[in-house]
């Protein structure tokens, strides 16, 4: 199968004052028809820039480049502005961050999500209305008709997160990035966006980026996974892959610090990764979670590391071997 989005050894540098912050370092990925690809890690990490750099969205201090940027087979590196800005909202959309800011508080609703599908679309507008209110419909909005006529301010968080993804859904595309679709949620709402999701994507047959720091979101609604550190992915893998037999030890901090129903008990104290993420300006050399690491040694700091790959689809970052990895693995257990 041909892949959907091909992505390979994508960067993005923002010159500072400081130096050149190399946001994001030679990332790879791909996202079929159908299948969720996850980007996980802490604030920080790059998932936003990597998936700004696909749209070519990113602020205009931010320098990307690629080995491999590719969409449906057309080469991204190489599509002028008009050509993307006929992508963008049509074959590939986007679920901004926060919702109470993604709207703009202008223009009612309506205005909003008709524009998307006028521009592309050239349809009349009672078409673009008619086809308005049949997805707030589908994304669970009640009085969808009369939705239309009202501003973003006088919506809840969640409805304004339902009508973000009624929006991305108005040109029937591809493939959707949604960058922490949950934010800002209650938990109620986070699960029933969740569902939304995974069943829009089932009928449409979409692909799906999902950004996010939540491992739990992770472990519901993906297919595979890309841990990112320091603008790196330092392990990839189906999503039992990842949970069940974590490689990395960021990956495996990472899953430490989420609560295991009934192992964890109430009041204890849950796990922690020590330490801070270094600054990714300058000249990076070694293992860029190394002063994080319990397992630290000479040559951390001496190899460029690069993925290794154990299996098809499956690879991580480190100098440990894997049944070293599980080893550790066990000993954190206890």
């Amino acid at each position: 199968m041909t892949a959907l989005l091909e992505v390979e050894g994508l960067h993005v540098d923002i010159a500072l004052a400081a130096g050149l912050l190399k946001a994001v370092r030679d990332v790879s990925f791909s996202v079929d028809r159908g299948r969720t690809l996850a980007l996980v890690g802490e604030s920080g990490c790059g998932k936003s820039l990597t998936a700004l750099a696909v749209m070519d969205l990113l602020p205009p201090r931010a320098q990307r480049r690629a080995e491999t940027l590719r969409f449906e087979g057309l080469d991204l590196r190489k599509a002028r502005t008009r050509r993307m800005a006929d992508l963008r909202g049509n074959k590939i959309a986007m679920i901004f961050q926060e919702p109470m800011t993604s709207l703009n508080p202008c223009y009612t609703i309506g205005n909003q999500l008709e524009e998307a599908l006028l521009r592309h679309r050239n349809v009349p507008r009672k078409e673009a209305r008619d086809r308005a209110v049949f997805l707030l419909e589908k994304v669970g909005i009640t009085a969808a008709a009369s939705r239309l006529r009202q501003y973003p301010h006088q919506l809840s968080g969640g409805l304004r997160q339902r009508v973000m993804i009624a929006m991305g859904l108005m040109c029937g595309p591809a493939m959707i990035i949604a960058d922490e679709p949950t934010t800002a949620l209650d938990v109620t709402i986070q699960a029933q966006i969740l569902s939304l999701l995974a069943s829009l994507q089932k009928e449409f047959q979409m692909g799906l980026l999902l950004i996010t720091h939540d491992l739990g979101i992770v472990a519901r609604v993906a297919d595979r996974v890309n841990v990112m550190y320091c603008g790196q992915v330092v392990e990839s893998g189906e999503v039992a892959q990842i949970f069940d037999n974590p490689l990395h030890p960021y990956t495996q901090g990472l899953l430490g610090c989420i609560p295991v129903p009934g192992k964890t008990r109430p009041g204890e104290y849950l796990g922690s990764i020590p330490g801070v993420v270094p600054t990714p300006i300058g000249d990076l050399k070694g293992c860029a979670f190394r002063n994080r690491c319990a397992f630290l040694s000479s040559a951390c700091e001496a190899e460029d590391l690069a993925l290794r790959q154990i299996s098809a689809g499956r690879a991580y970052r480190c100098l440990l071997s894997p049944e070293t990895c599980a080893q550790n693995l066990r000993g954190r257990a206890k």
